[in-house]
This record gives structure tokens, sequence and C-alpha cells, in this order.
């Protein structure tokens, strides 16, 4: 079993999204009553992704995640790179764009993109911060860089009780809903021991990005991280 860390090898987190690729999208709506999914419409709103515009969608995983940019007339690039998730995703949306990419060393050309977007997938990056500078090159100039994390609590109390319930309850929930439970232990050390939102803020603006604000959603469980090219 892999111990979370932000010194983590890439590809020990590359297998481990393989292993869950196949109930990935139906874990995460267990495990989180269904809120992700409201979580992703104000991630939708907060890329604004319009006709004509190219989005990366960084950490795609199996394409979920992408459909509602598409659906506003988007070219999508869904990346990410757990082959296992790609094929997972192609396997269920055979018309969306998917790339293998890793987040610090993109197959994309300079200033390329009018959108990066990624959600729950920067605290698997070892060198995120090489990886926000990596989005910041790929980006045309007054593009949109909108970020989806775990974070952390604003309410001490709440934030104690959150980390018990992530730490305990999270892998026992897993067991019985996802192919490999053993990789929610890893996932749940990984957004324990992850910066909170002014951190993450600070490290976005250090890769080039300016204007960079966020919104917390549920307490601070999640933060979305917006900034500009």
């Amino acid at each position: 079993m892999m111990r979370a860390g932000l010194d983590k090898e890439p590809s020990d987190v590359a297998r481990m999204f393989d292993a869950v690729a196949a109930r990935y999208d139906l874990t995460n709506d267990v495990m989180t009553a269904g809120l992700v999914r409201s979580w992703r419409k104000v991630v939708t709103e907060a890329v604004d992704a319009g006709p004509g515009e190219v989005v990366l969608d960084i950490a795609a995983g199996t394409g979920t995640s992408s459909l509602p940019f598409r659906e506003a007339g988007a070219h999508v690039i869904s990346a990410d790179f757990s082959l296992g998730m790609l094929r997972e995703g192609k396997r269920r949306y055979t018309d969306l764009d998917f790339v293998a990419a890793d987040a610090t060393s993109l197959p994309l050309a300079d200033a390329s993109v009018d959108v990066v977007t990624m959600s729950y997938g920067l605290r698997n990056v070892r060198e995120y911060a090489a990886a926000l500078a990596e989005f910041r090159r790929v980006t045309r100039p007054g593009g949109r860089l909108v970020i989806c994390e775990f974070s952390a609590p604003v309410q001490p109390m709440f934030r104690e009780v959150y980390t018990r319930y992530i730490m305990g309850s999270l892998p026992t929930i897993a067991r019985a809903v996802s192919s490999d439970p053993e990789s929610y232990v890893y996932l749940a050390e990984s957004i324990r021991d992850w910066p909170d939102q002014d951190r993450l803020a600070t490290t976005i603006g250090g890769a080039g990005w300016r204007g960079v604000e966020w919104r917390n959603l549920l307490g601070g469980i999640v933060a979305i991280h917006r900034a500009y090219a």
C-alpha cells in the first residue's frame, strides 16, 4: 500500500488511479454524499467556457469533469497521466479528446489554450508549483486558471471533526464501493497534508498567475482558486 506524502512518486500515483478507474466516479459520489456533483457545477461556472474556446481539463480522469465544457461549445482536451483512467474514459465518452499527459510537462504549445482547469488532482502532483508554471506556459494572455481542490475548513472545531472523518470513515466507505479501497488511505492522507487556501494562492501567484482569488465550499472542505494569465 502506498503512503501519502508530498514527495510521492508519479508512477506510484498513476498506478493507484489505474486500479480505481472502473469505480472512481461512483466512489466519489458515495464518499461525498453526492456533493461532488454540485461542486462540479461551481467549477463549470468558474471556468465559464464559451464556444470556440480551448479548455485543458488536466487530471480529467474518466472525462466526467470535461462534459460541461464540451456542452458549452468549447473544444476540450481531457488529459490525465493514468492510462487506466484514460481507457475507462474512452470507453464511456468516445467523442472526447483524451490525451496522456504529465502536469509538469504538457504536450502542448505555448499560449495554446484559453483555460486550464484541474479538479482534485493538483495535490497528487509532486512538483505542483512546477505544474502551475506549466499551466501558465500553455495559457494564452488573458486566459484563465481554475483549480478545485480539497482544502482546510476555516472553523477550527469543524476542521478537527472533518480530519477525523477523512482519516477514519473515508477508507471504511471506500472498502464497500471502491475497486481498490487501500488507495483511499493515501487519498485521505493527501487531503490532510495539503496546503491551505492562502498558501496555495501564494504558490499560484508565484507561478506567474495574477488576480488570484478563491471561494470556499462547505466551510472550506473544498476551495476553488481562480487566476488569470
